[in-house]
């Protein structure tokens, strides 16, 4: 596979030979041989692509990718210009403008929040079209905690925003005596009304950045949406 062009190719380099990334991509690969698979290849580690190692300041964790057409680019919650808002994603925003009081934007492309340091990563890579959970336990879940690892390993403070259940159980992956934990609810219609609204995820990450010396995020989304280079499709 092609090289990745990021700081985190040193960092990561080591799972690319493990018996788990070998039998993983096979499994990815047999997939798209026969089904349809998202995101597309070229944008499978687009979180990483868009948010370099060293400019990392928050992190929020998602599950899978979204799973109909069109949706998933590689950054957990966000969809493509021109897709949309799921349902997940129109909490969000409303949780944003009751925090911050920044309206819902025009669209559901969240580039803007990975390229100032904000990691939007799912656990799990890639997804089956219309199976959600389909690529869960397939390998997925040993790279990206591999990933929350070596952002803990950072020596300056990194927010980790963790909705729902499945998130809030890597905290255990997280130093917390350096690094601040956001946790609540998922923002699904399911379970947003139980606690991630009212949660106000963005004015605690930015009030915890500014105490560590770090620049805020600036959480509103650009009229336009901001549309990323095509990176390499490979991590390795």
């Amino acid at each position: 596979m092609a090289a990745m062009k990021t700081d985190w190719n040193p960092l990561l380099r080591g799972e690319f030979q493990k018996p788990y990334w070998i039998e993983l991509q096979r499994f990815v690969a047999e997939e798209r041989a026969r089904t349809t698979v998202y995101p597309p290849p070229h944008e499978v580690f687009a979180a990483l692509h868009l948010t370099p190692y060293a400019e990392v300041k928050a992190v929020i964790l998602g599950q899978d990718p979204y799973h109909g057409p069109n949706q998933a680019h590689g950054l957990c919650f966000s969809v493509r210009p021109g897709v949309p808002p799921p349902p997940s994603l129109q909490n969000i925003f409303k949780e944003l403008e009751a925090d911050l009081g920044i309206p819902p934007p025009p669209h559901g492309c969240l580039v803007s929040w990975a390229r100032q340091g904000v990691l939007l990563l799912n656990t799990s890579l890639t997804v089956r079209a219309r199976q959600a959970g389909s690529h869960q336990g397939k390998g997925w879940e040993i790279f990206t905690d591999e990933v929350l690892k070596v952002v803990n390993a950072k020596p300056e403070r990194v927010v980790f925003i963790l909705w729902g259940a499945a998130a809030r159980k890597k905290k255990a992956l997280i130093d917390t005596s350096r690094h601040v934990v956001i946790e609540s609810a998922h923002p699904s219609p399911l379970s947003a009304s139980n606690g991630f609204f009212g949660s106000r995820p963005f004015s605690r990450t930015n009030a915890a950045l500014i105490e560590a010396g770090r620049e805020p995020i600036d959480w509103r989304l650009p009229e336009v949406p901001e549309l990323p280079e095509r990176p390499d499709a490979s991590a390795n």
